[in-house]
């Protein structure tokens, strides 16, 4: 039996978790390749006009899957990862929006909801729904989550070490060792965005690669734990609703915090209600901070030449002030 989990959204954060666990159940696991303009047209075709990118994307690769001759698509109803905090909405309402908009995939959808007080969503709870589609006992399934919960945390353990999610997910697909620490670089950028905005190489253009061929030192928000991230909020009377949009401000104020941090570029999808709430917050706290700040905002529609000159004069400009601050330094 053949399982197919697109690869977008938070394939870029739990698919070490799923991929393991359905393959301790027997089964194959199946995904789609990188995000092409094909795709992504074919998602525009059946997804309604005035929903974000990653969501049209999202569709595209879930139409890939059915052209791959799977069984069943893996399509979890995120729910939420923290107590009184939630997913984006259209994350909790994923399973309808496909099982209506694809209706050759209504009878091959996953959905079990996804509830969890911490990003491990590996508690049984979550899964049991699948066991009687999949014709697997609930025993099975708990020993299957066990050692996908394994992966995730080994997952999560390498990011920690400043590799980017894309770097540990090509390494443990590979089946390499990643040893190797992440070279520094000259100048040092914090990057604010949701891991499928900035690992879908079609919504970044791949910007990581831009950046460290320039020599360049990355920072993103999975690369710190959960209780680093916390503690940025803590002065916060109250914190948003939704959790990875949380997650995306609290490293945001860690980079304008961190002085070896030299500038912050936030990558945010046209039509993100939160990300527009995070996005005007930050450009208006970069200000106190006096630290470079920039926003790219990215639809379907946007050119790879538009996106590669705004970032090079942002590099640039604080490429020089840096350089000048170090030559004032010497001569002091």
């Amino acid at each position: 039996m053949k399982i197919g989990i697109p690869k977008a959204l938070l394939y870029y954060y739990y698919y070490p978790l799923w991929k393991v666990l359905f393959e301790e159940l027997g089964f194959e696991v199946v995904t789609t390749k990188n995000t092409a303009k094909e795709l992504v047209n074919k998602g525009i075709k059946i997804s309604v006009s005035d929903i974000c990118v990653p969501i049209k994307i999202f569709n595209g690769h879930v139409l890939e899957l059915l052209e791959q001759d799977v069984d069943y698509i893996f399509v979890p109803r995120m729910m939420n990862i923290r107590k009184g905090e939630y997913f984006c909405p259209k994350f909790m309402g994923l399973p309808d929006m496909v099982k209506y908009s694809l209706t050759d995939a209504k009878d091959m959808l996953l959905t079990p909801n996804i509830s969890s007080n911490s990003d491990d969503i590996s508690d049984v709870r979550n899964y049991l729904p699948m066991c009687g589609i999949l014709g697997v006992s609930a025993f099975k399934m708990r020993s299957a989550l066990k050692k996908a919960r394994l992966s995730w945390k080994e997952y999560r353990s390498l990011s920690t070490k400043g590799y980017t999610a894309k770097e540990v997910l090509d390494a443990m697909e590979s089946g390499i060792d990643i040893k190797k620490e992440p070279e520094g670089g000259f100048l040092n950028i914090g990057l604010m965005a949701y891991v499928y905005n900035l690992y879908d190489e079609f919504i970044s253009m791949g910007i990581v690669d831009r950046l460290r061929e320039r020599n360049i030192s990355i920072q993103t928000f999975e690369m710190f734990n959960e209780n680093v991230l916390d503690n940025q909020l803590k002065g916060m009377k109250k914190v948003l609703f939704w959790t990875f949009s949380n997650k995306l401000l609290a490293v945001g104020y860690k980079f304008l915090k961190d002085v070896n941090i030299d500038g912050i570029i936030h990558i945010t999808a046209f039509g993100c209600g939160p990300d527009s709430l995070i996005g005007k917050i930050m450009e208006l706290e970069s200000i106190d901070y006096k630290k470079p700040f920039m926003t790219i905002r990215v639809d379907e529609h946007m050119g790879e030449n538009h996106l590669q000159t705004r970032v090079e004069a942002f590099i640039d400009m604080i490429y020089r002030k840096k350089v000048m601050s170090i030559k004032e330094a010497n001569i002091v």
